[in-house]
Formats: C-alpha cells, sequence, structure tokens
C-alpha cells in the first residue's frame, strides 16, 4: 500500500510538472510515462482518463499552493496580512519555474466548462476567495467580501502580467493598488 501511495505522489507530481511547463495539450500520456516511470497499465488503473490525472495533479497542486500561500501570509495584523500577499507573490514571479496561474492556465485549455478540469480550477479560486474573505472580515471592513474579491483580481490580474511579459514588478503594482484600496476602506 505505501509502495502504491508512492507510486501515486510521484505520478502527480510527474504530471503536473509537466502539464505546468507545457501545457495539458502538449504533454502526451507517453511523456507522463517516461518521466514519471509509471507503467502506462497502472496510470489508468489508477486514473481512468488524461482528464482525471490532470485533475488529480490540479488538486495536490491546490493544496500544496494554498499551503505556501497561506504560510507567507498568515504572520501580523489583517491589513499587513493582506499586503505581505504582494512580495510574496512577487517571489513566486522571479522564480525559475514560474509559467502564471496553473489553475487558469488549465482552464484556458480545456473547452468544456463542466469539466473536471475547470471544477478542479474553479475550486482553487473559491478557496483563495475564501481566505481573502476571512482577512479582509478580521480588518473589519463593511464590504469584506467585495474588497476580498478586488483582491482577487489584483492577484490575478499580476499572476498574468507577470507571466505574459515576464517582469515581476508586476506584484509592487498590484500591492500599490490594494494598499489604496484597503485605505480606501478603511482597512485596520
Amino acid at each position: 500500500m505505501l509502495e502504491d501511495a508512492s507510486i501515486q505522489q510521484r505520478l502527480l507530481q510527474t504530471t503536473e510538472s509537466l502539464i505546468y511547463a507545457g501545457g495539458i495539450n502538449a504533454t502526451g500520456m507517453d511523456a507522463i510515462v517516461k518521466a514519471s516511470g509509471v507503467a502506462r497499465k497502472s496510470i489508468y488503473r489508477l486514473y481512468p482518463t488524461k482528464e482525471a490525472l490532470v485533475a488529480a495533479a490540479l488538486r495536490a497542486r491546490d493544496e500544496r499552493w494554498m499551503r505556501w500561500f497561506i504560510d507567507g501570509t498568515s504572520s501580523g495584523e489583517p491589513r499587513a496580512r493582506l499586503l505581505a500577499i504582494f512580495p510574496l507573490l512577487r517571489s513566486w514571479f522571479e522564480s525559475a519555474d514560474f509559467r502564471g496561474c496553473a489553475f487558469i492556465n488549465a482552464a484556458g485549455e480545456t473547452g468544456d466548462p463542466s469539466s473536471e478540469i475547470r471544477a478542479v480550477a474553479r475550486l482553487h479560486k473559491q478557496r483563495l476567495l475564501g481566505y481573502l474573505n476571512e482577512i479582509t472580515a478580521a480588518c473589519g471592513l463593511a464590504d469584506a467580501a467585495g474588497v476580498a474579491r478586488q483582491l482577487l483580481l489584483l492577484i490575478d490580474g499580476a499572476t498574468a502580467v507577470a507571466m505574459v511579459t515576464g517582469q515581476s514588478d508586476a506584484a509592487d503594482c498590484a500591492g500599490q493598488t490594494a494598499s489604496m484600496l484597503l485605505q480606501t476602506h478603511n482597512a485596520q
């Protein structure tokens, strides 16, 4: 059983890495088999379709990414926690393997809005928004939910700009906008 878990973990990590670097459609099952060292038959025993495998890899990424994001923004007063988001994003944007938001990238590759991959992408954005809601509510904002949505847009916008342009200072610009937004709403 432990060996199966290890194989599954290796398979998910490999799949996530390949699809993040090259995209879902450009990553064939042959590449996943070769890079993971997991037999095709074993893969299909665990995940009956490529979509199911990709969705599972994205769920694993969601867990890891949210843990990283929460750990990087969990210290200090609520306003400081919200503003800590943007230096954290900049460090991500400056990493060698940064390719934008894996969830937006994956959703963009699927034509079917009801696909399992899109569902995982939606769940990730809902989880991120939920976390932002917690912090904006702790700031005592009258429209905490509205401000949380605006912050989500700043995060996703900065991520998209950094990915397309290669300019990590998109995080700084988004952070300045977030600071003005919080000041407008008298965040504490």
